[in-house]
């Protein structure tokens, strides 16, 4: 059996996603074609090698971290290797994520003209989706009734619900009637009736970016990470934001507090309030003379 075979029987066995199953096997075939071994000849030594490299080239913390598990199921869990890798799990940097600002968004969603287009851009934005996501949406997934749908399967295996934005609701149940399409039909298709792909996605963004003239490095992540920062400048509360996201820990939704205007923020300084209390009026400054 092929390596990409031995990698998907395994994963499948023990429960890991189609996504991470993919990934493991890439960085698995990677890791091979770069240490030109047969994968019994490998030893720690060969993987440790490939991890400090990846180091030296730059790779981000993830990257490095997903060769690190990758590497680790193909040859414990696939082939029952002992392998014990001397290697800590890199600590990733966490950084602001890249949004645009609310008049930002209008402008880029408003240079959308083409109907397919139009509404996965502004869906991903509108209801907070990852790009896998919402190119993964079936028609049954949406329930036009009540203003929501179903992730289903999303990140963590986990299923959550998501808003079906008001004003796009009507365009919506238009494409699916114009269409033809049934309850187990992909809401955007592609090509040979498979589902739209991500890479598709990313282009149609860039098309919109440049012909909005925005200056930003923006990707359909982008627009997830915008719907969760003006959610908060709406007025919606951090716990809203977490379960709309799909969060497992409020740490990670607090992110967004910091890509959050001041100016829209509502929290003033104590002192601030303390003033307006007429009881509590600041002292005289009194004049000091050098001796």
């Amino acid at each position: 059996m092929e390596l990409s075979g031995l990698v998907e029987r395994e994963g499948l066995r023990r429960g890991l996603r189609t996504e991470t199953i993919k990934t493991y096997t890439y960085a698995v075939s990677k890791f091979l074609r770069t240490c030109h071994k047969q994968p019994h000849e490998v030893n720690k030594e060969d993987v440790e090698a490939h991890l400090i490299q990846l180091i030296k080239l730059g790779r981000s913390g993830s990257t490095i971290n997903v060769y690190l598990h990758a590497l680790r199921f193909f040859y414990e869990q696939v082939l029952g290797k002992r392998l014990t890798v001397n290697f800590p799990n890199i600590k990733v940097r966490k950084r602001l994520p890249e949004c645009l600002t609310q008049e930002e968004m209008g402008r880029f969603l408003g240079v959308l003209d083409k109907t397919k287009p139009r509404l996965i851009l502004i869906l991903t934005y509108g209801s907070g989706f990852r790009v896998s996501e919402v190119v993964n949406l079936k028609v049954k997934d949406l329930d036009f009734n009540t203003g929501y749908g179903w992730v289903r399967d999303g990140k963590g295996g986990k299923d959550r619900l998501f808003i079906i934005p008001d004003k796009l609701s009507s365009e919506l149940k238009e494409w699916v009637s114009s269409n033809n399409l049934t309850a187990d039909d992909w809401l955007f298709s592609g090509y040979q009736n498979h589902h739209y792909s991500g890479s598709s996605v990313r282009k149609i963004l860039e098309e919109a970016r440049q012909k909005a003239e925005l200056p930003k490095h923006i990707t359909p992540h982008s627009l997830r990470h915008s719907f969760a920062t003006h959610l908060l400048e709406n007025g919606y509360s951090l716990i809203e934001v977490k379960e709309l996201l799909g969060h497992s820990k409020l740490e990670t939704t607090m992110i967004y507090t910091h890509t959050v205007r001041p100016k829209l923020t509502l929290v003033k300084s104590p002192y601030d309030t303390l003033l307006e209390d007429k009881k509590y009026k600041p002292l005289p400054i009194k004049a000091t003379h050098a001796p």
